[in-house]
């Protein structure tokens, strides 16, 4: 299998790790998928480097293989069929706000296309955060037509793939309330998989133990890190600015949030107010109602059962240890 080249931190890094995630794309290529698979887990995790290995081994395995981001309006097609490329390189280049529902629109039509029209029968839809790019009150119907696609695919068609990726957030449970998809979580990187990208790192650089303890696994705080010369206070910084963690927020939960910063299973056991969970689901600071880790249950490998150092419960997780740290950092008052 060919690794694909990724951006990581401003450097080109191969794709590593992630082995029985990779084995877990053949098995979806044995087989089909017989329901969408809508993948979700923390921010920055990895889900765009594997649904980009993805089409890669897709593509070897035979397949027609299109994947799109709305949000960063990007696509891969490995597919031969230029006319098609050029409807991806054209929707792409639309204005903002409009590429955005062209691409996602384009990836659910480009299989019935490569199908009906080009006469392939083997074909793979790989959909990145198109759920924030069309909007959440949307997000249920397209998981329905990707499922049109596997459940009644066009004739002709001998097998379809249909993955998309999102961030934990609301979309979860939008798309949870109808059994249109097989929802899937990922967690961060394991700790050797996180040792490969710090490797790449140049020096000077923290201990790789640092490393792991800041971030938990998660690719995109090591990148965070490493662009902010190894300043966890910044990086904190700025995640309370992106989350908007503002002293109202603070004031009106700080009870609760001191309890599930030293353990994030209070929230679940300690019922708390509602609303509470919500907006920490809504700000993309915390998972909830962690799956059951069996292996079968999740790409790749699922978390520890509980890991207090990088603050993951048996059902609620920090989605890294920084995110704890910016609601830390603002129930002590510090800017």
């Amino acid at each position: 299998m060919k690794r694909v080249e990724l951006d990581f931190a401003g450097l080109k890094v191969e794709f590593c790790d992630r082995e029985r995630a990779v084995r877990q794309v053949e098995g979806f290529a044995e087989r089909g998928t017989w329901h969408p698979v809508v993948v979700f887990g923390p921010e920055g995790c990895g889900k765009t480097a594997w649904l980009k290995q993805a089409a890669e081994l897709l593509g070897e395995l035979g397949f027609e293989a299109i994947y799109v981001n709305p949000m960063h309006r990007g696509f891969i097609a490995r597919t031969d069929v230029s006319e098609l490329v050029g409807k991806l390189a054209e929707a792409a280049s639309e204005a903002v706000g409009v590429a955005e529902v062209r691409l996602a629109t384009l990836a659910i039509d480009a299989v019935k296309w490569l199908v009906s029209r080009w006469r392939r029968g083997r074909v793979a839809v790989l959909v990145d955060d198109a759920f924030q790019a069309i909007g959440l009150d949307k997000a249920a119907m397209y998981v329905k037509a990707l499922l049109g696609l596997t459940e009644y695919p066009p004739e002709g068609c001998e097998k379809v793939v249909a993955i998309a990726a999102t961030s934990e957030g609301t979309s979860r449970w939008e798309i949870g309330r109808h059994r249109w998809a097989e929802l899937t979580p990922m967690w961060n990187m394991p700790r050797e998989g996180l040792e490969l990208l710090h490797e790449a790192l140049p020096s000077p650089k923290p201990p790789l133990d640092e490393a792991w303890r800041l971030t938990g696994g998660n690719p995109e705080m090591l990148a965070r890190l490493h662009k902010a010369e190894w300043s966890s206070s910044a990086v904190v910084g700025r995640l309370m600015e992106e989350k908007k963690i503002a002293p109202s927020f603070i004031a009106r939960w700080r009870r609760w949030l001191e309890a599930a910063v030293e353990d994030p299973d209070s929230l679940w056991s300690d019922a708390p107010p509602e609303g509470l969970v919500d907006e920490l689901v809504a700000k993309n600071l915390i998972v909830f109602y962690m799956s059951d880790r069996n292996p079968m249950f999740w790409i790749d490998r699922p978390p520890p059962e509980k890991d207090p150092e990088l603050g993951i419960g048996r059902r609620v997780a920090w989605q890294t240890p920084l995110h704890r740290e910016a609601i830390r950092r603002a129930l002590e008052g510090r800017e």
